[in-house]
């Protein structure tokens, strides 16, 4: 085996202590509610559940979605593609403090490089975003796009 670089490598105050915790259960949401009608009370209960499960556990699953078993299985093997290619041909559509959509692997937790890849969309081209966080009346939008890569053609 070779060397661990060392980006990936947590000072020990940053270790997380040895300690169990036993959970009832990855937290699983519902969203039926939503498919019903555009009613605001329909929101308030998914909205809530997916906020909790954030803040208590990092993650949750999705039940009744409306996303089709054939359309997960074509964009999980369309994804396995991409994340399969090399290193270089990923970063073609890297993305920059200026393109803030497409692949990254940089991400940091506690000043140690995370163990992931992601590439980030948008379903809406292009999304119209503040140009900045903070508070004025006169902030500009900025047009967010996708960067999308060659292959695999079916990705986009």
């Amino acid at each position: 085996m070779g060397e661990v670089d060392p980006a990936f490598i947590q000072e020990p105050e940053h270790k997380p202590r040895i300690s169990y915790i036993e959970g009832e259960g990855i937290p699983v949401i519902d969203l039926s509610p939503l498919h019903s009608s555009n009613k605001v009370s329909n929101f308030e209960g998914p909205v809530k559940e997916i906020g909790n499960a954030c803040k208590d556990w990092g993650f949750f699953q999705v039940i009744n979605h409306g996303v089709s078993l054939e359309k997960c299985q074509k964009i999980e093997k369309t994804s396995r593609r991409f994340f399969a290619q090399s290193l270089e041909e990923k970063r073609k559509v890297k993305r920059t403090e200026k393109q803030v959509l497409g692949y990254y692997d940089s991400e940091h937790t506690k000043n140690v490089r995370d163990l992931k890849e992601v590439f980030d969309f948008i379903i809406e081209e292009p999304t119209l975003v503040p140009d900045s966080h903070e508070p004025a009346n006169d902030k500009e939008l900025v047009g967010w796009i996708n960067l999308w890569p060659e292959y695999p053609p079916k990705f986009r």
